[in-house]
């Protein structure tokens, strides 16, 4: 049919046109590359964040000496709360929270992005059933909070150094 690659450029020109980018691109500097995630191994975020950055254009790099850049995860915590209770004291729902405070700074520590905290809340319904697989719902819940801090701080460094 004649009109399908007319409707493919024109959906590709639209795409273009909104900002749409694939996961995995940055807008990071690249006078700031190599960088160096520092905390990276050690907090899901910062696992997260790696992820990210594979098959971007920004290089990472394990070596302080060779970083132009250095992304400090600085602290992450997981916490959980009730929040709502039948009229018998039975648990409806919990609010997980995930807290993560990072800064960067250049090569000679001087602060390219001021400390910052981030925190992320989501509501785990607690029903009566299926309470086998709350551990992973759990689990799973966190792993998304992680990995939307984790486009959120490379949001924030991208805009911060332009």
């Amino acid at each position: 049919m004649p009109w399908q690659p007319l409707v493919a450029m024109l959906l590709a020109t639209l795409l273009v046109g909104c900002g749409f980018a694939l996961r995995g691109t940055s807008e990071i500097p690249a006078e700031l590359n190599p960088i160096l995630i520092q905390g990276g191994d050690g907090t899901a975020t910062g696992r997260a964040l790696l992820d990210r950055l594979q098959g971007s254009q920004v290089r990472v790099t394990e070596d302080p000496r060779e970083a132009r850049a250095i992304v400090r995860i600085l602290d992450e915590t997981r916490d959980s709360r009730v929040a709502a209770v039948d009229r018998n004291g039975k648990v409806l729902a919990y609010d997980l929270s995930l807290r993560v405070t990072s800064d960067a700074v250049d090569a000679g520590g001087t602060p390219l992005v001021p400390t910052q905290r981030m925190t992320l809340i989501r509501t785990l319904d607690n029903p009566d059933i299926e309470v086998l697989g709350k551990r992973e719902e759990t689990e799973m819940i966190y792993r998304d909070m992680e990995e939307e801090a984790a486009d959120r701080l490379l949001l924030r460094l991208g805009a911060a150094l332009r």
